[in-house]
């Protein structure tokens, strides 16, 4: 785990550095300018890494596709950016809208490199999925339900912008019942007791008791 957080903290010094470096030698040029190479380079890289992990080094992407609602989900936030980029309006709605469906992000990262380094039965595991659970649920209930209400009332985005943030609340609720059944597993595995205090029972029990 340190060393994804210095990989992070490398990239983000890294980005920052480059910026700098181009408002030195972009001095006649905004900000905005050089903001926007730094962007351009982000975005080529980004297709670049993206384009090999998925069609070079596998696996084939179409070889194991995903899950109907995560497919539907990542369909349409493709289909929101690029119409958001085309029509040059409701850029805010789509920064936030891709805020609160990444905020969990690294939660579940986190949650898998637990499970590969044997550690999400911890404490540590358990703290990531009571996390994960209440920012799910604060960010793509609570302040994703205001937002597509402050949308729907507002006469400034088009229409079809508006079933846009509609569709994706409603597969936020399609997420969400999978985020309550899970939550419920979870609060049964933690009323079940665990192999160290069954052991601790049978041992003053005098019950196969080890030495």
């Amino acid at each position: 785990m340190a060393v994804v957080v210095l990989a992070v903290l490398l990239c983000i010094s890294c980005w920052v550095s480059l910026y700098s470096i181009l408002c030195g030698l972009n001095g006649s040029r905004s900000y905005e300018w050089n903001c926007r190479l730094v962007t351009l380079a982000h975005g080529i890289l980004a297709v670049c890494i993206t384009g090999y992990i998925g069609y070079v080094d596998g696996p084939w992407p179409f070889t194991y596709p995903e899950g109907p609602v995560m497919l539907a989900h990542h369909t349409m936030s493709i289909l929101g950016i690029l119409l958001t980029l085309w029509l040059g309006e409701s850029g805010i709605e789509s920064c936030a809208v891709l805020f609160g469906s990444e905020i969990t992000n690294p939660l579940l990262q986190a949650r898998w490199f637990l499970k590969q380094t044997g550690r999400y039965g911890t404490r540590l595991g358990d703290v990531v999925d009571v996390l994960f659970v209440l920012l799910f649920v604060l960010m793509r209930v609570f302040v994703g339900g205001t937002m597509l209400y402050c949308e729907l009332i507002s006469p400034r985005p088009r229409f079809f912008i508006k079933c846009g943030g509609v569709a994706m609340y409603a597969l936020s609720w399609v997420f969400m019942v999978d985020i309550v059944r899970f939550a419920r597993r979870k609060s049964r595995s933690w009323r079940r007791p665990k192999p160290d205090q069954l052991e601790t029972v049978a041992a003053n029990g005098h019950e196969g008791k080890k030495e």
